[in-house]
C-alpha cells in the first residue's frame, strides 16, 4: 500500500479507501449495494486496516445514517487508536421529509454534522463533504457554514462532490476572498471507461490543487470481468444486470474489458485489479474508493496494489478509451502549439 497527499493538504491517504455504502441493512435507494450487519462491516474493516487502508468514506445518506453507526461500532470494537484513521462523511442529501431536512443550508450542514458526529461516536471527522449541488442554497452560505464546522474543530478539511469544474473554482475564489476553509478534495466518478472528469475537472484540479477520491472504479462492477456484453446490454450476476449506475458506453467498455481480461490471464490477476491499477497511475488520483460485501471481494481490490503495468499496456488502454475530441478542447491544441513550440524542451538526463 502506498501513502498519498490528500490534494495540497498535509493530510496523508492511504492510495485505496474502503467506502462503506455496502454498511447497513435499512431499506433505501441504494438496496442493491447495501446490506451488511454490524459484524461484516467490523470484519471489512479489520481487514481494510490489515491491509494498510487508512481511509474510510461514508455518508449520512447510506442506509439512513446506519452506515455511519457501523463505521464507528467497527472501530469501536476493533479499539482502533484516532489517530491510526482517516475518517470521511458526506452531507446534503435527504434526511427526513421535512423542507430543511436536506440541501446545503446553514441549518442543514450544521445539524447533520452533529447528526454524523453521534453516529459514528466520534468528536470529529477528518473530511467533511459536500456530497452533491444543491441549486437553491446560495454558495456563500454554504462555504460559511463548512468554514463554521473546521473552526470550531468538528472538521479537519472540507471537500466536495458530483460538482463541474466552474462550480468548484467560484467555491474556490469565494473561499479565498472570505477567508474560509478551502476544499481539499473531489470526490467524482473516474474509470477507464469513463474518462469524462479529464475535459474539465482534471485541469481544474491541478491548477487549484485539489485531490481526487474516486468512487465507483469497477463502473458499478462493469469493470470486474464478470459480465457479458450483448446487444441488448450486459448479463450476468450481480447487481449491474438491474441497476445501470453509474451509466457506461457498452459500445467502448467492452473492447477495453477484453484487453483488460487479455492483460490480467497474463499475469494471473482480475480484471478489476487491472482496472483498478489503471486509475493508480493518473497522477490526479489520491486515492481510490473500495467498496465490498465479502472478504474475497475486498482482498481482490486490495491486491491491485501489486499490479504493475507496462507503457504499452497503458497506451492500449488509454487509446481504447479516449475521450472523442470535443470544443474547444481541439483549439486549445491547436493554438496552444503556436506558443509551446517556441519553447525549447527540458534537458533530460543522458
Amino acid at each position: 500500500m502506498r501513502y498519498n497527499q490528500l490534494g495540497n493538504t498535509g493530510l496523508i491517504v492511504s492510495e485505496l479507501c474502503l467506502g462503506a455504502m455496502t454498511f447497513g441493512t435499512n431499506p433505501g435507494r441504494f438496496g442493491q449495494i447495501h446490506g451488511l450487519d454490524q459484524d461484516g462491516s467490523t470484519a471489512l474493516v479489520k481487514q481494510a486496516l490489515d491491509g494498510g487502508i487508512n481511509f474510510i468514506d461514508t455518508a449520512n445518506v447510506y442506509t439512513t445514517g446506519q452506515s455511519e453507526e457501523f463505521v464507528g461500532g467497527a472501530l469501536k470494537a476493533l479499539g482502533i487508536p484516532r489517530a491510526d484513521v482517516v475518517i470521511a462523511t458526506k452531507a446534503m442529501g435527504a434526511m427526513g421529509e421535512g423542507p430543511n431536512e436536506a440541501g446545503t443550508g446553514r441549518k442543514h450542514l450544521l445539524d447533520q454534522i452533529d447528526a454524523s458526529l453521534a453516529r459514528l461516536g466520534l468528536d470529529h471527522v477528518d473530511l467533511y463533504q459536500i456530497h452533491g449541488w444543491d441549486p437553491v442554497t446560495p454558495m456563500e452560505e454554504a462555504l460559511e457554514a463548512l468554514n463554521d464546522i473546521v473552526r470550531s474543530g468538528r472538521a479537519r478539511y472540507v471537500g466536495v462532490s458530483n460538482w463541474a469544474a466552474w462550480q468548484i473554482a467560484k467555491a474556490l475564489g469565494i473561499s479565498e476572498r472570505r477567508g474560509f476553509a478551502r476544499f481539499a478534495s473531489l470526490q467524482a466518478y473516474y474509470t477507464v471507461a469513463g474518462r469524462d472528469l479529464e475535459r474539465e475537472l482534471v485541469p481544474m484540479m491541478r491548477s487549484e490543487g485539489l485531490g481526487l477520491m474516486v468512487w465507483s472504479p469497477l463502473a458499478g462492477g462493469l469493470l470486474s470481468g464478470k459480465y457479458r456484453f450483448t446487444d441488448e446490454g450486459t448479463e450476468g450476476e450481480g447487481r449491474r444486470s438491474g441497476f445501470n449506475f453509474p451509466p457506461v458506453d457498452l459500445q467502448r467498455a467492452a473492447p477495453l474489458v477484453d484487453a483488460m481480461r487479455t492483460m490480467g490471464e497474463k499475469r494471473g490477476v482480475s480484471v478489476a485489479q487491472i482496472a483498478l491499477a489503471w486509475l493508480l497511475y493518473q497522477p490526479v488520483v489520491s486515492t481510490i474508493i473500495i467498496g465490498a460485501k465479502r472478504a474475497d471481494q475486498l482482498q481482490d481490490n486490495l491486491a491491485s496494489v501489486e499490479v504493475e503495468l507496462t507503457r504499452e499496456e497503458l497506451d492500449e488502454l488509454g487509446q481504447l478509451s479516449a475521450l472523442p475530441r470535443e470544443y474547444p478542447g481541439w483549439m486549445f491544441e491547436t493554438q496552444g502549439s503556436y506558443v509551446s513550440g517556441r519553447v525549447s524542451p527540458r534537458r533530460t538526463p543522458g
